[in-house]
């Protein structure tokens, strides 16, 4: 069985800042549970019942859509290395988009990246960890460069024409909101 937290503690601070990865899940009320694989240090813990990360610009755009018509999200982290934990965060989020007034102070926090599309404001309610003991050790490498040179070829032209044409709806025909209405 897990232990739970009403939040962050230091060590739970700690070990978020060791991982390279991170995992976002999120739903709407009906349509498909969405599982998205995170990194390039874009997530900040600011106190122990808030986080926030940065959303770049990629194929799909479900965690705008869901949070739309259901606030919750959980963000999960798991240990690859020495000790055998998973983490989760339990809570619900807001979506923030460059256009959006809050936009600025939040972005100053996280690295600045070409195609980010979202900061997601997330009201921690629970922390959970468990053992990890079925988590396959794993080394890391390096971070990918793919998606900068992606961004970086597109420019902000070809990104903003990129999210008028692939990323205005979730796979099940939900909004996302990513084009100023």
């Amino acid at each position: 069985m897990g232990k739970q937290f009403k939040g962050f503690e230091d060590s739970h601070i700690k070990f978020v800042g060791e991982q390279h990865m991170y995992f976002v899940g999120t739903a709407g009320p009906e349509g498909r549970v969405n599982i998205s694989p995170k990194g390039m240090d874009s997530l900040r813990i600011l106190t122990p019942n808030r986080l926030i990360w940065l959303n770049v610009t990629g194929s799909g755009n479900e965690t705008a859509g869901h949070l739309a018509l259901k606030n919750r999200m959980t963000v999960m982290w798991c240990s690859y290395t020495t000790r055998p934990v998973i983490m989760r965060a339990y809570g619900t989020a807001r979506t923030i988009h460059p256009r959006d007034d809050d936009w600025a102070g939040l972005a100053d926090q996280l690295p600045d990246l070409l195609g980010a599309r979202q900061i997601y404001d997330m009201d921690v309610e629970m922390v959970q960890t468990s053992c990890g003991y079925a988590v396959p050790f794993m080394d890391f490498r390096e971070d990918r460069p793919v998606l900068r040179k992606w961004a970086e070829d597109k420019g902000p032209d070809g990104i903003a024409d990129y999210w008028e044409t692939r990323n205005q709806t979730t796979i099940d025909g939900y909004p996302t909101g990513i084009v100023d209405p």
